[in-house]
């Protein structure tokens, strides 16, 4: 294959595991924001 299309692969190929990186951390801190924002300030879990 061209060496090209070999790094274009790549460089997608990490910017699509940054990307499920970044929710798969980012996931429980909003779900245990929300639940604390709850707790403190009486606030729907929705807003």
């Amino acid at each position: 294959m061209n060496i090209g299309i070999i790094i274009i692969m790549i460089i997608y190929g990490l910017i699509g595991g940054l990307s499920t990186l970044f929710l798969f951390l980012g996931m429980p801190g909003l779900i245990i924001w929300k639940i604390y924002r709850r707790i403190k300030y009486h606030t729907a879990l929705t807003d």
